[in-house]
């Protein structure tokens, strides 16, 4: 059984309404999560995904871009959006007498906003700022060149942001037959966490999302990694470098095994990366490592920041970790890591806005909720050898190498895979 009841029901129209009652909070979350990214978009839509996020909040047939914002204010919510490679989302936080305002406004946005040129064109000129705002931070571009350089040519590869060129040309009626062909009632997941009534809930999400269209017209081009090695100078104080391989995704048996893995190689302070790299060698003031799963796959990877003079160190004191961990992991590392993901996993079981995303995110890819327990025991079930286990089969594959700085003592890829092969 779930910590907390959670209701599910499936409309007539294909949509999908999760609610999880919170008794002793005054809040509720609401949002809608909708099965389309960037990895759903053609090369020529490219940042589509984003610029409608960005235009949910520009208008609709009987509510100006300043209507939705007062309305929300007025009653002291919080509305916004978020894009991913797989999914968009569109959420509030209400106090629990105006959950029905924030399904009505949130349901209008996703079936009769109006795209306004005028709009159009401002929120244009917004996007192209936070395109060049993320060039020029380079702890940030550096991932999205990792990105492209691990899935080459293919929707997975792309920013989500999309590009100066694809912004600048990108049309109305792109947004309104993207959204029209991925926006339906089969890809959206409508869930709730709060003090609520599911039977409202359901009743609210009838009345404002009736106008969904009911089937999509999604279909999703498998990303086949490649690997392979982005070098870009730039004078720069620090060199920004990403190095990862490909691995596991929400639905394999080892991603428990990859979660821990990446907790004990770089997951805080007492990591390994962070203990070797920076307290003991003082090369980065930024080292950590990371998880990106999909539907059929995943990425892990390592960011640190160093200088100039220090990659050549860097470099092959982070390759030496991961061989390490391939060869042994100590009982109270273990434990440690174990502790940090339940405590975080419990942690976010305090927060409506925390409880609504999972629940949207664990509809989305298994199809079911998961209980709070099965997770726990999960993690519980990985020991010391699957994690070496994992470590292996995940480092002895092709790497991916993005830098961005002074990268004359970068060293190049081909070493990298030499010393892990050695």
């Amino acid at each position: 059984m779930s910590d907390s009841p959670i209701q599910i029901t499936k409309l007539p129209s294909g949509l999908t309404v999760a609610t999880e009652k919170m008794d002793r909070v005054e809040s509720v979350s609401f949002g809608a999560y909708v099965a389309a990214g960037t990895r759903h978009e053609t090369e020529a839509e490219n940042g589509v995904s984003h610029f409608l996020e960005h235009m949910a909040f520009k208008g609709t047939q009987t509510l100006s871009a300043v209507d939705i914002a007062e309305k929300i204010e007025m009653v002291g919510g919080h509305i916004n959006a978020y894009t991913a490679r797989e999914q968009t989302a569109y959420y509030v936080k209400l106090l629990k007498e105006d959950l029905e305002l924030g399904i009505d406004i949130i349901g209008d946005i996703l079936t009769h906003s109006t795209f306004l040129p005028e709009e159009m064109e401002r929120e244009r000129g917004v996007i192209l700022q936070e395109i060049g705002q993320a060039n020029d931070t380079p702890d940030d571009i550096v991932f999205d060149h990792f990105q492209d350089t691990a899935f080459p040519n293919q929707p997975m590869g792309r920013p989500t942001l999309g590009t100066t060129h694809h912004v600048s040309t990108m049309s109305r009626e792109t947004l309104i037959n993207y959204m029209h062909n991925h926006y339906a009632a089969d890809k959206v997941v409508i869930t709730a966490a709060g003090n609520l009534s599911h039977e409202n809930v359901v009743n609210w999400v009838e009345k404002h999302f009736k106008d969904l269209p009911p089937r999509s017209a999604t279909q999703v081009e498998k990303a086949l990694y490649k690997g392979g090695e982005t070098r870009i100078f730039r004078e720069l104080d620090q060199v920004h470098m990403v190095m990862g391989f490909p691995s596991v995704g929400y639905k394999d048996k080892d991603y428990y095994s990859q979660v821990l893995l990446s907790t004990i190689l770089g997951g805080g302070m007492s990591s390994r990366l962070f203990q070797e790299i920076r307290e003991k060698r003082g090369l980065v003031y930024s080292v950590y490592s990371f998880n990106m799963p999909f539907d059929e796959g995943g990425l892990f990877g390592i960011y640190a920041g160093t200088g100039p003079e220090q990659t050549q160190e860097l470099v092959p004191v982070t390759v030496e970790e991961l061989k390490k961990i391939q060869r042994h992991i100590q009982p109270h590392e273990l434990e440690r890591a174990r502790a940090q993901l339940k405590s975080s996993l419990l942690m976010s079981l305090e927060s409506t806005g925390s409880r609504c995303e999972q629940l949207a995110r664990q509809l989305h890819i298994f199809g079911r909720p998961i209980p709070t327990q099965e997770t726990v025991e999960k993690i519980n079930a990985v020991s010391s050898e699957d994690i070496c286990r994992m470590a292996h089969r995940i480092f002895s594959q092709p790497p991916t190498l993005a830098s961005i700085g002074d990268i004359h003592n970068m060293p190049k890829l081909d070493h990298v895979a030499e010393r892990l092969a050695a």
